[in-house]
């Protein structure tokens, strides 16, 4: 007894084999279109634990809208006394003060750390919060222009933040 094998119907196979394909092609492709923040994308690729805090800081003067938020890598910088400067300003006292506490806030949630000093809430024109490696430079808008800090360490390299 013999068996006969049967011929197989290639159109066929292919048919099935072009639906599955389509179908998996449709997930990934709908799964790559979702759309994440714009955010989301750059803290995913942050693997440096200080780049995150000072992220972790821009955001924290982000939410509380903080204008001409700057991250300067430091790093490079002969002398600089930490890795990073996050430097921001705002227009009134009291929105300093806003802002401070929501960096210390935004900071405290997804880093678990604490300021390792603080300095200007008294008058609450120019309030910083250090972080060790990380220092937070919160301005009154004229202050800003003043002191220029930007300027004064303008070897640091700028890092792209847009706020989520």
């Amino acid at each position: 007894m013999s068996i006969e094998k049967k011929p197989v119907k290639k159109a066929a196979t292919k048919k099935v084999a072009k639906k599955v394909i389509k179908k998996v092609a449709i997930k990934k492709v709908s799964a790559k279109t979702a759309t994440p923040t714009k955010t989301t994308s750059k803290v995913s690729k942050i693997t440096d634990p200080t780049e995150f805090l000072a992220w972790a800081v821009a955001q924290g003067m982000f939410e509380r809208k903080a204008e001409n938020i700057k991250i300067m890598d430091m790093r490079s910088v002969r002398g600089a006394s930490s890795d990073f400067f996050v430097i921001c300003n705002a227009d009134s006292d009291k929105q300093v003060e806003a802002i401070s506490n929501s960096v210390d806030e935004e900071v405290k949630k997804l880093t678990k750390e604490t300021p390792w000093h603080r300095e200007g809430l008294e008058n609450c024109e120019w309030v910083l919060l250090d972080y060790f490696n990380v220092v937070a430079h919160i301005f009154q808008t004229e202050k800003r222009e003043f002191y220029g800090v930007e300027e004064l360490w303008g070897d640091a390299l700028i890092v792209p933040f847009e706020g989520k």
